[in-house]
């Protein structure tokens, strides 16, 4: 999350508790989404489960109305492109 924090112009949040208090009824009565979760402005982009880099960067730039980002290959990546 750093790492896209300074390549694009957003405030990132992170909250972490311990499991159990995201179990809770005052948690619930938030209306956020079950942790593991991911949200982009009011979007929710992932609860629950894992996700790759690239789905993140792709609901930020959707977000502040940027041209998507492409997702590198096995090459591009060996070779720093």
């Amino acid at each position: 999350m750093p790492r896209l924090g300074e390549k694009y112009p957003v405030a990132i949040d992170v909250t972490s508790k311990p499991k159990a208090e995201y179990q809770t009824d005052e948690y619930f009565a938030l209306d956020l989404p079950v942790a593991p979760a991911i949200m982009v402005g009011d979007d929710i982009v992932v609860e629950g489960a894992d996700i790759d880099d690239h789905e993140v960067e792709v609901a930020i730039c959707r977000q502040l109305g940027l041209p998507e980002p492409q997702k590198k290959g096995l090459m591009d990546r060996l070779l720093g492109k």
